[in-house]
């Protein structure tokens, strides 16, 4: 099969789900709009920001005059600490879910993105990550914890300084619950990784792979759905991101950097983004299976302001794209590693 000009399909083995690949709509996806660079936020404290050090907060609370990073419980949290109850009436069916939100400030710096931060910092936010996975995951009552960042107003992002979000909570998300049983599957037949062993296979193919250090891989899945969609995953079978060495952590927070300035360079713009770290969730159980993986869902398709909507056939049939992931994975590769407002 000629697959950058057959429309086929491709399955992506973490969720057993497929998208559409139509390469012949569009032979070179690059000849599209092309935007004059945009101008970055460069402004280091914005006295109306409810999340600069020293602000008061929308829900009133006062940030602290930090230095580094900071977290705090989400003031308008989608979850709270409750009592587990359900109720059922014939088809009407309903459960509460409870769990605990934070936000984590990267930096005091109101006009940084991780692709502008240095990598230290970057390292910083990481071990972050890793002390609130572990504590939230302590408690009895959390089962799962969901680390991500939405970047851009596009991506529903209400505030441009730095930051990221945890979701912890008692039952284990859809999602990640897909993941579970391809996961399990595939260890109990193999006795090995599935990420593992497709990792391997990726890195035999050179077809899809963006970035590579010593520690991790940053590629474009076979399965991808979104045009620049990523993912970097850790050499070594890590069920979290609790057993990364420092070292590991080092090179996580260098390819973390790499890939962000490349995006920003595709379109020269802050380049919008929802990323999210899939790992083992925290319910006591054997989950050797999980390998753990960071996935990067970008909406933009041709520029700055042309952007990938999930709509008619996607919403009502199947995901579908244009661009294959192999001319994705070549257009990232090709991008400097220098970030274009730093020429």
């Amino acid at each position: 099969m000629d697959l950058n000009n057959t429309p086929h399909k491709r399955r992506n083995i973490l969720t057993d789900e497929w998208v559409l690949v139509s390469p012949h709509r569009t032979k070179r996806p690059w000849q599209g709009k092309k935007d004059k660079p945009q101008q970055v936020n460069q402004v280091a404290y914005d006295q109306n920001c409810y999340l600069c050090p020293g602000n008061e907060r929308a829900g009133g609370a006062k940030n602290p005059n930090y230095a580094g990073m900071y977290s705090f419980k989400n003031d308008f949290a989608a979850l709270l600490e409750s009592e587990e109850e359900k109720y059922v009436s014939g088809l009407f069916e309903a459960e509460s879910e409870s769990g605990v939100c934070k936000v984590i400030c990267y930096s005091p710096n109101h006009g940084l993105t991780l692709p502008l931060m240095d990598k230290n910092a970057i390292v910083d936010v990481i071990k972050l990550w890793q002390e609130e996975y572990q504590t939230l995951g302590m408690n009895p009552n959390i089962n799962h914890v969901q680390i991500f960042e939405n970047k851009g107003a596009v991506m529903g992002c209400s505030n441009p300084h730095p930051h990221g979000q945890v979701w912890a909570q008692r039952s284990i998300p859809q999602e990640v619950q897909k993941k579970v049983v391809q996961q399990k599957k595939y260890w109990d037949n193999n006795n090995a990784s599935l990420l593992g062993d497709y990792l391997k296979q990726e890195l035999e193919a050179k077809k899809r792979i963006v970035l590579e250090n010593e520690s991790f891989v940053a590629l474009v899945p076979y399965w991808a759905v979104w045009p620049f969609e990523a993912m970097i995953i850790p050499k070594r079978h890590h069920n979290s991101i609790s057993s990364l060495t420092l070292h590991e952590v080092n090179d996580y927070a260098a390819i973390l950097k790499a890939l962000t300035i490349r995006y920003d360079n595709l379109f020269e713009t802050s380049f919008p983004y929802s990323a999210g770290i899939h790992q083992a969730p925290t319910n006591g159980l054997d989950n050797s299976h999980w390998h753990m993986h960071m996935s990067f869902y970008p909406p933009l398709l041709r520029s700055a302001e042309v952007k990938k909507f999930m709509v008619g056939y996607e919403m009502f049939a199947n995901p579908q794209r244009d661009i294959t992931a192999e001319q994705a994975a070549q257009r990232l590769r090709d991008c400097s590693s220098t970030h274009y407002t730093k020429k």
